[in-house]
């Protein structure tokens, strides 16, 4: 049997949907399975064992039609589809799979041969994904897996170590998003990291190329923390994660990263609320402000706060990221 996941959405959604590979390889062991992924796929997914073979979608410059051809090639019996686009849907039905499953609230969901329900009430992603499987006869609840994974090689899982760095014995900060109203302030994250030098912690702030300018404005004139924003790959970020003391980080991808190696995380959660589903799975505590009527003022966030006054995070202080972290420390 030959099944297909597709799974295009961002970094964290992939993460999230790890725990749908396993799952699917222990109701099916003989199965042959097939990932269709972004390009970074191919560093989250590394030595992952329970997936056959990858295929590298970047719609921006992927031919759909080619991907369409490589798929009705492959001759798959199974389609599973956790990510919700247009394009998933219909790409999946001309590639000619005999069975479909994805969300009632994906695009063009009437394309798929069965739909589960997608709500947004608290349940989280990871739940919501495993859900498409239970269409199954051969569905078993004791053969479900809930929790992400990454797998890293003995070389990579010790990169901690060539930054002079001991495991479990510093705090790891990712203060960076896509979005800009995902983001801490800079004087949030000032403030922690000035307290956190006080108490002793060592600090390591890490993120991608996009990130330099705004650390670079949380860390000036500060001096004992290990910067390194924009020069680790992101196999090497994993090693940073797997092997700190705890994360703190924005609702973004470098949570669920922690979650996949149990390490300890602060989320901290702006202009997205839990009920969306992406909060820690596991060993984490959500910071945030209840009770603005503003939020959420969107599922991703925005670049500009809509009200101009950007409360939601503007009224997370250091202590209350402080209490969070040694809550759970």
């Amino acid at each position: 049997m030959k099944i297909v996941v597709w799974q295009t959405a961002f970094l964290g959604d992939l993460i999230l949907t790890t725990p749908l590979f396993r799952s699917i390889k222990n109701l099916f062991p003989e199965s042959k399975l097939t990932v269709i992924t972004k390009p970074f796929g191919k560093d989250v997914l590394k030595n992952n064992p329970n997936i056959d073979k990858l295929i590298i979608y970047d719609k921006k410059k992927s031919s759909n039609l080619q991907l369409i051809k490589t798929l009705r090639s492959e001759k798959f019996d199974i389609a599973v589809s956790p990510h919700r686009s247009h394009r998933a849907s219909y790409s999946l039905f001309l590639s000619g799979i005999p069975f479909r499953v994805g969300f009632d609230r994906a695009g063009f969901s009437f394309l798929y041969t069965k739909t589960v329900p997608h709500r947004f009430d608290g349940t989280h992603e990871i739940d919501r994904n495993l859900s498409l499987l239970k269409v199954f006869k051969e569905y078993d609840e004791s053969k479900i897996h809930r929790f992400p994974e990454i797998f890293l090689d003995k070389e990579e899982d010790g990169y901690y170590t060539k930054l002079g760095l001991k495991s479990k014995n510093y705090i790891l900060i990712a203060p960076g998003s896509k979005w800009k109203t995902k983001r801490w302030t800079v004087r949030g994250f000032s403030d922690l990291i000035d307290t956190l030098l006080k108490k002793g912690e060592k600090v390591v702030i890490f993120g991608g190329p996009e990130d330099i300018d705004f650390a670079q404005e949380i860390i000036k004139e500060k001096s004992g923390i290990i910067n390194i924003v924009g020069k680790t790959s992101l196999r090497e970020s994993f090693s940073l994660v797997k092997h700190a003391k705890a994360l703190i980080s924005n609702d973004s991808a470098p949570v669920h990263m922690a979650v996949s190696f149990n390490t300890p995380v602060v989320d901290i959660f702006g202009p997205t609320i839990t009920d969306f589903g992406f909060y820690p799975y596991r060993n984490g505590v959500v910071v945030e402000v209840k009770g603005l009527k503003c939020r959420p003022c969107g599922l991703h966030g925005h670049n500009r706060c809509p009200t101009g006054t950007f409360e939601c995070m503007e009224k997370i202080s250091a202590e209350m990221v402080i209490n969070a972290l040694y809550r759970i420390t």
